[in-house]
């Protein structure tokens, strides 16, 4: 019995963590946008984030176009991965222009 539960109790321990990787996270997105984008866009990130409210910025990602604005916004930009564009949401929702958040970069 002993056994089962510390078994138990390892799977789920191992889930949540898994589960927690797996998150977007808005400081990786301000390290992205600092590293691959600011020189492109030729901006702040506090500039690039107020662009758009929180809700433009869900309804963009929501709608799979996140990508397309930001290509819009800097021209300049040279091939934008994929897998940055969680992060990269989660970094211009936080700092919308209508959050009252100002991002350090």
């Amino acid at each position: 019995m002993n056994k089962i539960v510390k078994l138990a109790l390892g799977a789920t321990i191992a889930l949540g963590m898994s589960a927690t990787a797996a998150n977007a996270d808005v400081a990786k997105g301000q390290q992205i946008f600092t590293k691959k984008l600011k020189k492109a866009c030729n901006m702040t990130g506090a500039a690039m984030a107020g662009k758009h409210t929180q809700s433009e910025w869900e309804e963009l990602n929501e709608a799979g176009k996140l990508a397309e604005e930001i290509q819009t916004i800097c021209p300049d930009l040279k091939g934008l991965k994929d897998k940055y564009i969680p992060d990269l949401y989660d970094f211009f929702k936080e700092y919308g222009s209508d959050s009252g958040n100002v991002p350090a970069c």
